[in-house]
């Protein structure tokens, strides 16, 4: 299966003709204005608590005319290149136990969610639009995928359930992945003028368990490389070759690259960096991967802006709110049966939850990147791109704006201000204890005289006394009010949960290594699974 054949062409931000001086000394003038506008935007987003996202593509519709030459956004620098990062950074700080423990209603969402959703839009969009089946499920599937560069920045902002926050993230994750597959499919069946329902059910396996070999060999081969060096540079080196890599040779072999590179990062994530790599180092990545995502972002969202064209906008509007009525028709008959069936098979999802999960549908850069990508041959092709954009434009505007409203409006902010003096302590405890294990590393490899290591060792001490204290205040207060309970409690039965875990992890050591019998290993697996169930998740 081709990905990117012909008809992904591209156009990376490019000026005709940029061959010369003088059209490259040009081609950097318009990078520098960008970056100069990305700043403008972030100061301003914050001034008027405007969402960074939604401020950058206004942006860039209001700088189209002055920049010196116009800038085309071309699906394959998104594919190749910042596809690849942006799902490498989600992918290395997702929390493998976490997503583990809320994976029933993330898998439900990205697997027969998506196709429903597409399913769904697409016979809505052919009846509201007279669209031909091609074209109808080529742009449903682009609109059942969901971007949540804005949501997450959203929940720096407004702290809400960890829980939310997973299923959020995982769902991205692994939406993605399913909808390209998908989309792939279609355009087969649209060149080949034919696809048996056994010809999709093995492709689509083919190239998910591709993706997840590739991944898995990928992110293994880099973990044991990371043991072999320290160095900050060259594990930031080792990672983009990582992300990239398993991208291209995904690509390579027919497979999800997609796949590859998700699988790749949680790898790296929960694997490599936590047991090769010392905490300097750990800081120093994680720094530069959250850098290149913001960076990615930034011009991805301002060129989207650039790129959509008032004019087809204003021309297309009444085809682009009958779009909006589609895709959000489709979305609320997925997320709201789908998740009601959780409750059969896991904890319940709250209806506010699904609320904020319908209302965070919101579209964006692979949306935008899969409209261009659309075969030039496609009958209506133009008109397709620009409700594409016009929808892209008015979610990332109107339900970017809306959207800490409705967060506010569902009440689902967690947290009051003694559940903040508790995390505020249990952070000054933990990057306390971090300080003294990175001076006991340093002692016992010579860097470090012992005398300095007694002295630096007692004054991060007193900090971990003063904390531990506190806490044990805070803890023993049983009487205090009920908010403050929930907090202890979420925070308590979240320490359970990684205890549990670890008890797991110790037992499939033992049971690997022949220590303990199939029988009782068994048996204490299912009582671990059985409390881990019990365990009410924030």
């Amino acid at each position: 299966m081709h990905w990117l054949g012909e008809n992904w062409l591209l156009a990376i931000p490019t000026v005709e003709g940029t061959s010369s001086k003088g059209d490259f000394t040009e081609l950097v003038t318009v990078l520098i204005i960008l970056l100069l506008v990305a700043t403008g935007v972030a100061l301003i987003s914050r001034r008027f608590q405007i969402p960074y996202i939604t401020g950058l593509v206004l942006a860039g519709l209001a700088i189209t005319e002055l920049l010196p030459s116009h800038i085309g956004l071309d699906s394959a620098l998104i594919f190749n290149l910042f596809l690849p990062i942006l799902l490498f950074e989600s992918a290395i700080n997702t929390d493998i136990s976490r997503l583990r423990s809320t994976i029933k209603p993330i898998l439900l969402l990205a697997a027969p969610g998506v196709v429903i959703c597409a399913g769904i839009t697409s016979v809505l969009l052919k009846l509201e639009l007279s669209l031909d089946w091609i074209p109808a499920l080529l742009v449903g599937t682009i609109l059942s995928i969901t971007d949540t560069a804005l949501i997450i920045t959203l929940f720096e902002e407004i702290p809400v359930p960890s829980r939310l926050v997973t299923l959020v993230e995982g769902e991205s994750l692994l939406n993605d992945d399913v909808a390209l597959v998908l989309f792939s499919l279609i355009l087969t069946a649209y060149q080949t003028g034919s696809l048996s329902p056994l010809d999709v059910v093995q492709e689509f396996l083919f190239v998910i368990v591709g993706g997840t070999l590739v991944g898995l060999a990928l992110g293994y081969l880099s973990v044991g490389l990371f043991s072999q060096t320290d160095d900050s540079l060259s594990v930031i080196l080792l990672t983009v070759a990582v992300a990239l890599g398993a991208f291209q040779i995904g690509q390579a072999l027919e497979v999800s690259g997609v796949v590859a590179v998700v699988v790749a990062g949680l790898i790296v994530g929960n694997f490599g960096l936590s047991r090769s790599t010392s905490a300097s180092t750990q800081v120093t990545l994680f720094s530069f991967w959250e850098f290149a995502g913001f960076g990615v972002n930034t011009f991805i969202f301002l060129l989207i802006g650039v790129e959509i064209n008032l004019i087809s906008l204003w021309q297309t509007l009444p085809a682009v709110f009958l779009a909006l009525i589609a895709f959000h028709g489709g979305r609320a008959l997925t997320v709201y049966p789908l998740l009601g069936l959780v409750g059969w098979i896991d904890r319940p999802i709250p209806w506010r939850w699904r609320h904020f999960l319908f209302v965070g549908n919101i579209k964006g850069s692979l949306s935008t990147a899969l409209a261009l990508s659309l075969p030039l041959a496609l009958p209506g092709r133009e008109k397709l791109i620009a409700i594409v954009l016009g929808v892209v434009l008015v979610s990332l505007v109107g339900q970017g704006l809306s959207l800490p409203w409705f967060v506010q409006r569902l009440k689902l902010a967690r947290g009051s201000e003694k559940g903040k003096l508790l995390e505020e302590l249990q952070s000054q405890l933990m990057t306390a204890k971090a300080a003294q294990e990175e001076l006991e590393s340093l002692l016992k490899s010579g860097v470090l005289p012992k005398a300095v290591y007694e002295e630096m060792r007692s004054a991060y001490q007193v900090r971990v006394v003063a904390s531990e204290k506190k806490l044990r205040e805070i803890y023993n207060q049983r009487s205090e009010n009920f908010l403050l309970k929930n907090d202890q409690r979420n925070r308590l039965e979240t320490i359970r949960r990684q205890l549990l875990l670890a008890e797991k992890k110790a037992l499939n050591e033992a049971r690997r290594r022949n220590i303990l019998s199939e029988e009782i290993f068994a048996e204490q697996i299912k009582v671990l699974n059985e409390q881990l169930l019990r365990l009410e998740d924030d």
